[in-house]
């Protein structure tokens, strides 16, 4: 829960102060993504890739365009070992319904499978 309160926390800060835009953000995947067609939305997941895991997103192409992932720490210099967020901003091209999935593994051969996300974005 604090996990949750501090990411969100990050993520608002961050839109109003301007790096990651206006993109309304979501943390939650039991709450559906409602969003126009032509407008941008972002993911935001917790994530440590000290660990050598990281969030791989699969998506439908045709309704919706990943425009940019990024992460951003969240403790302070010189902590080892530290986990942050990713971030991953979204286009809807066009209306309907369509999902995200977004798995937390390593992603080389044999490497750990962790958590599965399904985002549902209904765009109009």
């Amino acid at each position: 829960m604090k996990r949750l309160l501090i990411l969100m926390l990050v993520a608002a800060t961050l839109t109003v102060a301007g790096c990651i835009g206006v993109a309304e953000t979501h943390t939650d995947p039991g709450q559906t993504v409602n969003i126009g067609v032509n407008q941008e939305f972002i993911i935001a997941l917790g994530s440590n890739p000290t660990t050598g895991y990281g969030w791989q997103e699969s998506h439908d192409q045709t309704m919706l365009e990943l425009l940019e992932k990024s992460y951003k720490e969240e403790a302070k210099e010189g902590v080892v070992g530290a986990g942050g967020i990713e971030y991953f901003r979204f286009k809807a091209l066009k209306a309907g319904q369509t999902e995200i999935t977004m798995v937390y593994e390593q992603p080389w051969e044999g490497g750990g499978v962790g958590e599965t996300k399904v985002f549902t974005v209904n765009a109009k």
